[in-house]
């Protein structure tokens, strides 16, 4: 997802504390960061750099192995072997590495595929969308931050902000696809089809712990795309 990457150059302090950017083009070591004014140059002693991507994807695989409360910014810190300084140079608590992850991640893999209709992307979609959530290492810090934010309105407030409203854009992709092809008609609910569509999944996966099977979704599919009537 993210890989190991030199990092030549950070502008600004990070996304966890007002945005940032890092070039990269290369492997990664334990950092330092030096320099000052505007850019920073974020380094091993050796010269080499890791991005902040690989401090997510510590933080991803390390969440998948021990689970939210065991989950530490001292042991993100040791899995990507830089020092805890680093991580809350750029992210004030391990809740926010993991947010920042979710939303790189979901961006990266998430991304509806164009299939041609409407039934073709949902299916591949809502397959890749189901064994994300339910077996990449990336599911397993959405399903820990979701209980997490059950019990910190300000965490659900933010999950739903931060991600849930980009990953909501990301599920309309499809059918917003199908209105301009024809394949639905122009005043459909398309909030309505995506409830439909997803949330099953999420029920299945949060809730009772039933699989998502291919009969499972082949089913959500023919509910919500259009039959010999023209309608879903």
């Amino acid at each position: 997802m993210y890989g190991d990457r030199h990092v030549h150059v950070v502008q600004g302090v990070g996304p966890g504390l007002g945005g940032g950017r890092v070039e990269v083009d290369g492997r990664a070591g334990p950092l330092v960061v030096v320099g000052g004014g505007g850019e920073e140059a974020v380094e091993d002693r050796g010269g080499r750099g890791l991005g902040q991507g690989g401090l997510l994807q510590a933080a991803d695989d390390l969440l998948a192995e021990k689970g939210f409360a065991a989950l530490t910014v001292e042991g993100i810190a040791a899995r990507a072997g830089v020092a805890k300084q680093t991580i809350y140079r750029w992210w004030p608590s391990k809740t926010d590495v993991l947010l920042e992850a979710l939303i790189q991640d979901s961006a990266e893999d998430l991304e509806p595929p164009d299939t041609g209709s409407l039934a073709g992307d949902l299916q591949a979609y809502l397959t890749r969308y189901a064994a994300y959530l339910a077996e990449s290492d990336a599911g397993a810090v959405f399903r820990a931050l979701t209980g997490q934010a059950l019990h910190d309105p300000a965490l659900a407030a933010r999950l739903r902000d931060e991600h849930l409203s980009r990953q909501r854009a990301r599920d309309r992709r499809p059918l917003e696809r199908a209105v301009a092809r024809g394949e639905l008609p122009a005043d459909a609910d398309l909030d309505v089809l995506v409830d439909r569509l997803v949330g099953p999944i999420h029920y299945r996966i949060l809730v009772t712990g039933e699989p998502v099977t291919a009969g499972f979704v082949a089913a959500l599919v023919r509910g919500c795309t259009p039959g010999p009537s023209g309608r879903s």
